[in-house]
């Protein structure tokens, strides 16, 4: 029963426009397009699993759940037998990027969907650095356009933190009272500047009340480990959920003011396992939490899965089975307002759903979305065409010149022989670095790097309106232990360049080349290219189908393993460190930037 590409993508009538027709199908008046039959029914509502019943599905949406639909067979319904299988609601993943996926976010939607993924809630806000207004839109219009439901929440920090940064474009609050009127606008990204609402930043403050007015959800960043009065007054300012927590305490704290703590699975963050303690030790009501993955690539989801993944992960830190599903399903749908449209298999709902033979494994055989099978056996089945993208999307790397290696020289004070260093440290598996310092030698009269302890170079080439410029520093913890660099044009969030390096040759070329191909991330070692990932679409997108970019995704992945690269995901690290909202040190166009106290400071120290 594969879909094609126009039933597939066809979106429900509302409920009301078709409830007279739910009921009679349930009343055995009307035949049901679909019946599934002989089902273990996992109910997120009751948090039972129910043997023996049976789902009657008419116009894309449930309208009879019960232990007997053989009243709602007709002569041209079809029926599927779950020969005892277990009955899930479609997986919802509830803070995500697309971008970070390498892909469109249609190409994305093909990836996850055979892991059981039919409802995304995604934050465009890597485009809209890029775009602005005109990235969103172009986004929103992709996602609305899909066969499962891609919600879209209107970025609200761009840039992330404003006199630190200088991105592509610029939001304030009358571009999200606009998004607020788009129909695929679910609500507000997440609020990155925390700082701003807790000194009532009237941009912040103007964002958020223009979500509230509008009935809907302000999604929540607050990346400090400080729980004191900034956070209390973060809160008070509207942010209803938070993802960026990485201790049990964090997730309790967020639960008690009122908050959904989002735990994230994601290709380089592992914040489950120690926010998780909240309900497996201290008892905390998990109706309360919400799992998501904020950031996975292209690798992550063809190689490994998706939202399937994170919940197959909950239940290894302890959760039952129907716990974790419901923190996957409907604590999302009712987090955003939509419990009556997704997150639960009842009558009205939309008829998302999974027939998984083994709970405790998340084993996915058949994936529903809307009444119509999508995909089977790990296999997608619909034909879903790919979305082309404007040109005007597209020739986003300007560099204004050729680079070279004297580009990335760091002078160092007239007659030093060292020099006591700022060094950004990356941290495995989380999005917070470390402030280090290290002491460098001088060479030369420039600031040399210090391979043998790891400490090597960064530098954030300046993209967007073709400067010139360039910002340098040190980081540590890559590990290369080979001449190389790498380069990308994704950059969270203001999306420059990122160029890390043990080589300024390499450095350049690595640079040049991404200039050349209209964006992507690149190694080079020796001058000679390792590997390429071409992301021509605002420089963060390929155009190519999934597959294809993990593929030049895992090529990367093993060039940087052979430059003597062990951290997971690195590229995900890469990518992080001019994040200038998450702690302790970051780089941005403007220089070093200390986002404990966010301010710019001064890259030798006296």
């Amino acid at each position: 029963m594969p879909a094609s590409a126009a039933d597939s993508s066809k979106k429900p009538k509302p409920w009301s426009a078709v409830a007279p027709l739910l009921v009679d199908v349930a009343m055995g008046r009307k035949p049901a397009d679909l019946v599934v039959r002989n089902g273990r029914w996992v109910n997120v509502h009751s948090g039972e699993v129910i043997p023996g019943t049976d789902l009657a599905i008419v116009a894309g949406r449930f309208a009879y759940c019960g232990p007997d639909a053989s009243h709602a067979i007709g002569d041209k319904t079809k029926v599927v037998d779950a020969r005892g299988r277990y009955l899930v609601p479609g997986l919802c993943d509830a803070h995500m990027h697309v971008e970070s996926g390498m892909v469109t976010v249609t190409e994305f939607c093909r990836a996850v969907i055979p892991h059981g993924t039919t409802s995304m809630f995604i934050d465009p806000h890597e485009i809209a650095n890029v775009l602005g207004l005109q990235g969103v839109r172009l986004m929103h219009d992709e996602a609305a356009a899909q066969a499962i439901n891609v919600y879209v929440q209107m970025p609200s920090c761009v840039p992330s933190a404003p006199g630190l940064e200088n991105a592509g474009a610029q939001l304030g609050a009358e571009d999200v009272a606009e998004a607020m009127g788009w129909d695929n606008i679910i609500g507000l990204g997440e609020v990155m500047n925390f700082p701003g609402v807790a000194a009532n930043n009237p941009v912040m403050a103007g964002e958020i009340a223009a979500t509230v007015e509008a009935g809907k959800t302000v999604g929540g960043h607050f990346a400090s480990p400080d729980l004191g009065r900034a956070f209390h007054g973060y809160v008070a300012g509207g942010p209803e959920d938070d993802h960026e927590g990485t201790r049990m305490e964090d997730a309790i704290a967020r639960v008690r003011q009122g908050m959904k703590a989002m735990l994230r699975l994601g290709s380089a963050w592992y914040d489950v396992a120690s926010q998780i303690k909240a309900v497996t030790e201290q008892g905390l009501d998990p109706r309360n939490f919400i799992l998501c993955t904020d950031d996975s690539h292209s690798g992550t989801l063809v190689e490994e899965g998706h939202m399937d993944r994170v919940v197959r992960h909950a239940i290894a830190q302890g959760l039952k089975p129907v716990t974790a599903i419901q923190m996957a399903t409907i604590n999302t749908a009712e987090h955003f307002k939509l419990e009556r449209e997704l997150g639960s298999i009842t009558p009205g709902r939309r008829a998302d759903l999974l027939i998984v033979s083994d709970l405790a494994a998340l084993v996915i055989d058949e994936v529903y979305a809307r009444g119509i099978r999508l995909a089977r056996d790990g296999k997608l089945e619909a034909k879903i065409p790919a979305y082309a993208y404007p040109a005007t999307a597209k020739k986003t790397v300007r560099l204004g010149k050729r680079l070279t290696a004297d580009d990335f020289n760091i002078p160092a004070p007239k007659g030093a022989r060292s020099v006591k260093a700022r060094v950004i440290g990356v941290i495995e598996n989380q999005a917070p670095t470390r402030a280090l310092a290290a002491e460098l030698p001088v060479s030369g009269g420039v600031v040399a790097m210090d391979r043998r302890n790891d400490v090597c170079q960064i530098a954030l080439v300046e993209r967007h309106r073709g400067t010139g410029a360039v910002t340098n520093g040190f980081v540590s913890g890559f590990g290369y232990t080979q001449d190389c660099a790498m380069a990308s044009t994704v950059a969270h969030d203001s999306h420059h360049m990122i160029v890390v390096g043990t080589n300024k040759e390499d450095m350049a070329k690595a640079a040049n080349r991404l200039g050349q191909v209209g964006g992507g991330v690149v190694m080079i070692s020796k001058g000679k290219e390792l590997a390429l990932v071409e992301m021509p679409i605002a420089g963060l997108m390929s155009d190519e189908r999934a597959e294809v970019v993990a593929g030049k995704a895992a090529k990367l992945a093993a060039a940087m393993r052979d430059m003597g690269c062990t951290l997971n995901n690195a590229y995900m690290q890469h990518s992080l460190l001019a994040l200038v909202v998450i702690p302790e040190l970051r780089i941005s166009d403007i220089g070093i930037i200390d986002v404990t106290t966010f301010r710019k400071v001064d890259l030798l120290l006296p």
